[in-house]
């Protein structure tokens, strides 16, 4: 006999490859829902490494004739409540009034969460891409009511950006305002004569001081006021008054205006930024601590440095601990050199895919002090890495160490090498692998895993993908999950998982488990 063709049974569990990915590598194709699924946590819309913007959207809307209404609302819910997405969601509400009013109806005022997701709903709904132009009557009706609802600060902060702005929409839904001052706001945003004395308040003092620039600072979006030529002393009273998000991310900003010149502020601003309680509500990326730290000036204090290291280890706070050996392999390859967000001009994220896979490498290290990574390309690179050390820290050097190919079924030859036996690997990919060895009918990935499997059964693979991709080197099944997605609800995914959660559709669950309203049946 062939002893090449039958040396071991082994073979004959991987399963067939069914497509290729983008990379030109064999792959495994992800069902209509685990594909929506990805996507709709990892797809901003901007140019990846394999795939350009209209090739996402076309890939969207051919996917979602194939998943009924009901799990298109429920991922527009995930995606906006977990996964603190924007365009996606937006986009999946614009599909649904094509689809099921009834489930727009329901689902909108909790993924319309404010202003930005507003003026995201109608771009997406008067571009034509869902099958119409016109915002039609139901959304209208939505979107005053909306407006209705909205408090006067919410309103003020949705009056800031472009295409459409707020005025646009108001112009397109005619809202009937509610009260004399409401009626005075639309007037002032789409620039209409107005009655200062029933301006909302806020507004009122904005107007007031910028023909006085006497007394405090006004309670408006920090925008409004940055617009405005600004002293030190006004600078200052913005710092103090600012939300997290808005400190995160002008700290160089305001240490260019003087603004820690005063001890006091600088205390006050650290404070701020290393706020358990605050960084959960604003809902931050990890990796928007690490962008903010790595482009933060070195004249800036070291307090406020230091700060941003513990809102970095507050953020990560939910990766779980996991029982047995845990291997990280965050994929520090070439193509792991886009921006996570993707290109955009004048809308991209400096944070590359390679530093969240890093960053996500380095939280489990802090909180699995014995877990090994492997970072990898073509093959698997040597680092070594003190669990110790911030997560900031060694976040930066797994990044250190990029470039090469993708061989995602590397680390796992070198464990099967090594005859290890790890209870948990966890991979942090584009999932564009192409250099793998061919290795039979399924990928290289499987086929080592299979090995793995055969010295530790009750091993168990994640496969965390950063980029909208429709394909994966590992399919699901009980010790196997995809997940996609790069906010810090993907650790609670493989908390479960690791504790023994079925990895067979594990996350399609997940989001089959936001709640909507049973159907009527008619008998």
């Amino acid at each position: 006999m062939n002893k090449n063709l039958f040396q071991t049974i082994r073979g004959a569990f991987v399963p067939q490859t069914t497509t290729v990915n983008d990379a030109g590598g064999v792959a495994y194709e992800l069902s209509p829902k685990a594909t929506l699924a990805r996507i709709a946590v990892t797809g901003c819309f901007g140019r990846t490494f394999y795939a350009s913007p209209e090739l996402q959207l076309d890939r969207v809307l051919a996917l979602l004739p194939k998943v009924d209404a009901d799990f298109i609302a429920q991922t527009a819910l995930y995606a906006r409540r977990k996964g603190f997405m924007k365009d996606m969601p937006a986009l999946l509400c614009a599909v649904l009034a094509t689809r099921d009013l009834d489930r727009l109806a329901e689902i909108f005022p909790q993924v319309i969460d404010n202003g930005k997701m507003l003026r995201n709903f109608v771009q997406v709904l008067r571009s034509g891409i869902t099958g119409r132009k016109s915002l039609g009557s139901a959304p209208k009706r939505l979107i005053r009511q909306w407006l209705e609802r909205a408090s006067d600060r919410q309103l003020l902060d949705a009056s800031v950006g472009n295409a459409p702005s707020l005025a646009d929409v108001v112009k397109m839904v005619h809202p009937r305002p509610v009260s004399k001052e409401r009626e005075a706001f639309y007037a002032w945003l789409i620039g209409k004569p107005w009655d200062a004395e029933v301006l909302p308040e806020a507004l009122r003092h904005y107007e007031a001081w910028k023909l006085s620039r006497e007394g405090s600072i006004p309670e408006v979006p920090f925008q409004m006021l940055t617009a405005l030529e600004l002293g030190e002393k006004e600078w200052a009273a913005i710092a103090v008054t600012a939300s997290w998000q808005t400190t995160r991310m002008n700290l160089n900003t305001f240490q260019r205006h003087g603004v820690f010149r005063d001890e006091t502020m600088v205390d006050l601003l650290a404070a701020r930024l290393a706020d358990p309680d605050r960084i959960r509500r604003s809902r931050v990326f990890p990796y928007q601590l690490l962008v903010a730290f790595l482009n933060a000036s070195h004249e800036l204090p070291l307090k406020l440095r230091e700060a941003l290291q513990d809102a970095m280890e507050a953020s990560v706070e939910n990766v779980p601990q996991i029982d047995g050996e845990v291997v990280v392999c965050p994929d520090v390859s070439g193509s792991m050199g886009t921006s996570v967000t993707g290109y955009r001009p004048g809308a991209s994220s400096k944070v590359r895919c390679v530093d969240v896979a890093a960053l996500v490498a380095a939280a489990f290290l802090r909180k699995n002090r014995s877990a090994r990574v492997l970072p990898f390309e073509f093959q698997v690179k040597d680092v070594s890495l003190n669990p110790r050390d911030s997560v900031m820290t060694n976040a930066t050097k797994l990044a250190g160490l990029f470039g090469g190919g993708t061989n995602c079924s590397a680390p796992l030859a070198k464990l099967n090498q090594e005859k290890a036996k790890p209870d948990l690997v966890i991979f942090v990919s584009d999932n564009e692998s192409w250099a793998d060895p061919r290795q039979g009918r399924g990928t290289a990935v499987m086929a080592e895993w299979e090995k793995l499997k055969q010295r530790n059964p009750k091993a168990k693979l994640v496969c965390i993908d950063l980029v909208p991709n429709t394909t994966t080197q590992a399919p699901d099944r009980r010790d196997i999950l995809n997940i996609g997605g790069f906010s810090d609800s993907v650790f609670d995914l493989i908390s479960a998982f690791a504790a023994g959660a079925d990895g067979s559709d594990h996350w399609v669950r997940e989001i089959e488990k936001q709640s909507l309203t049973p159907r009527v049946k008619i008998a």
